[in-house]
C-alpha cells in the first residue's frame, strides 16, 4: 500500500474494511491521514492500548477534541479526556445517576417513542430512515432522561453531526468552522439554562440527579457537568443513531434474517451483538503517547496521537472466525465497540435497549425494507454511519 491511507477519503468511508484488512496484513502500526495519526489496526494491539492508559493517555486528547480553530473545548472536563485518578472520581459521580434501574425503567417510554415513529413510516413510500426513525428515537430518549423541551429534539441532529464531525474537519474546511463553533455556543447557552433550572427546581430526571450527586461530599463542578452533557449528545445520541441504522442496513442486506427475527424476536439481542461487531458505530478512538513505546515492532514516539481502530479490530481474523461474514449465531458478547477498560461506555446498556426495542417495533409492522438509493456517510474519525439512508418499508 503506497503512501499514507486517508481514512476520511469518500471511498474509504463508504467501505473501510478492505483498507483495514490490508493494514492489518502489511502495516498494522503506521501513520495515516488525517493529520499523520498512528493507527493500530489489530485486535491484540488495540486491546493492549486500551488497557494501558499510563502510556496511551486520554488526558492528552484535549488538543484532538478541540483543534485550534474550534477555540473553546466543550469536552475539556469530560471523562473521555481524563486518566486515573481524575477519571475514576468523575466516573463514580456520573455513574450514580446512570444505574441499571434508571436504564431499565426507560423501556416502556422507549417503546412508546418507537411505536409513534414507526406509525409515521408509510408502507410502500420512500423515506430517509435516519431522519424519520434512527435519529429521533435516541433524541427522544435523551430528552426524556434530561426532561428537556420536546421541541428541541429537532436540533439534536445538527448538534450531534456537527460535534462528531470535528475529528474529520481539517484546517482548510473553513466553511465548516463557524457552523461548528455556532453549534457549541448554542448548546452551551441551552444546557447552561437547563442546569440552572434544575439547581433552582429539581425534577425526576438525570440532570437533577447529576446536580445533586455527591461522593464523599464532593459534587460535579459546573464545567464537569457541562462537559458530560456535551459528551452525551455525541456518545449517547450519535452512536445509537448509527447502531439503529446499521441494524436496518443488515436486515436489508440479509433479508432471510429479517424473516427469522420476525418469527423469533427473542433472538434480537444476538442480532444486535453481531451488528455491533460487524458494523460498529465507533471506528477509532484517539490516545496520546506519554513516552516512546513499541507496538508490534514499530516504535511510536512520545507525544504521538494514536488512533485505536476499533472498526478494524472487530474484523480481525486472529480474534474472530470468518470476520467478514455476518453471523448472528456467534457465541459470546463483544463489548469492544463500546470501548474497553476504564473508559468502557456507561451508556452501553441503554444503546442495546434502544436498538432491541426499536427493532421489535419495526419488525412487528414491516415485513422488509428495500434500499432506494446510496447511503451518504458522515465524516468523523470516531463514529462511522449514515447521514441519510433512503429506503421503502413494506407492510
Amino acid at each position: 500500500m503506497s503512501g499514507r491511507v486517508n481514512l476520511m477519503a469518500p471511498e474509504v468511508r463508504a467501505n473501510p474494511y478492505p483498507v483495514y484488512a490490508e493494514l492489518r496484513r502489511s502495516a498494522p502500526v503506521c501513520q495515516v491521514e488525517p493529520g499523520g495519526l498512528w493507527a493500530l489496526t489489530r485486535f491484540e494491539d488495540v486491546s493492549a492500548a486500551f488497557k494501558n492508559p499510563q502510556v496511551f493517555s486520554s488526558a492528552g486528547v484535549r488538543t484532538v477534541t478541540a483543534p485550534p480553530w474550534l477555540g473553546h473545548n466543550p469536552f475539556s472536563e469530560s471523562m473521555i479526556v481524563m486518566d486515573p485518578p481524575h477519571h475514576m472520581r468523575l466516573r463514580t459521580l456520573v455513574s450514580r445517576a446512570w444505574t441499571p434501574t434508571a436504564v431499565n425503567r426507560m423501556e416502556p417510554r422507549i417503546r412508546g417513542f418507537a411505536q409513534h415513529l414507526a406509525e409515521r413510516l408509510q408502507p410502500e413510500r420512500e423515506v430517509d430512515f435516519v431522519d424519520a426513525f434512527a435519529m429521533p428515537l435516541p433524541a427522544s430518549v435523551i430528552g426524556e432522561l434530561f426532561a428537556l423541551d420536546p421541541q428541541m429534539t429537532a436540533r439534536y441532529k445538527r448538534w450531534s453531526v456537527d460535534l462528531s464531525s470535528v475529528s474529520g474537519t481539517t484546517e482548510k474546511d473553513t466553511h465548516r468552522h463557524e457552523s461548528i463553533r455556532a453549534t457549541v455556543r448554542e448548546m452551551e447557552d441551552y444546557l447552561s439554562q437547563v442546569v440552572a433550572d434544575r439547581r433552582r427546581q429539581p425534577q425526576e430526571d438525570m440532570v437533577s440527579d447529576l446536580v445533586q450527586t455527591r461522593v464523599d461530599g464532593e459534587a460535579l463542578s459546573d464545567a464537569e457537568l457541562m462537559s458530560f452533557l456535551f459528551l452525551l449528545v455525541v456518545a449517547g445520541l450519535e452512536t445509537t443513531v448509527q447502531l439503529v441504522s446499521h441494524c436496518v442496513r443488515m436486515l436489508m442486506e440479509h433479508p432471510h434474517l429479517l424473516t427469522r427475527l420476525r418469527e423469533n424476536p427473542a433472538q434480537l439481542p444476538r442480532f444486535v451483538e453481531e451488528v455491533l461487531r460487524f458494523e460498529p458505530s465507533v471506528h477509532g478512538l484517539v490516545r496520546v503517547t506519554t513516552k516512546e513505546t513499541e507496538v508490534s515492532g514499530v516504535v511510536i514516539p512520545a507525544g504521538a496521537r494514536v488512533a485505536l481502530m476499533v472498526g478494524s479490530a472487530c474484523r480481525d481474523g486472529e480474534r474472530f472466525k470468518d470476520p467478514d461474514t455476518f453471523d448472528m449465531d456467534r457465541e459470546g458478547v463483544n463489548n469492544f465497540p463500546f470501548g474497553h477498560g476504564i473508559h468502557f461506555c456507561l451508556g452501553a446498556p441503554l444503546a442495546r435497549l434502544e436498538a432491541r426495542v426499536g427493532l421489535e417495533v419495526l419488525l412487528s409492522r414491516f415485513t422488509k425494507f428495500t434500499p432506494t438509493g446510496p447511503v451518504k456517510w458522515n465524516t468523523s474519525l470516531t463514529v462511522r454511519g449514515p447521514l441519510t439512508m433512503p429506503l421503502i418499508p413494506h407492510a
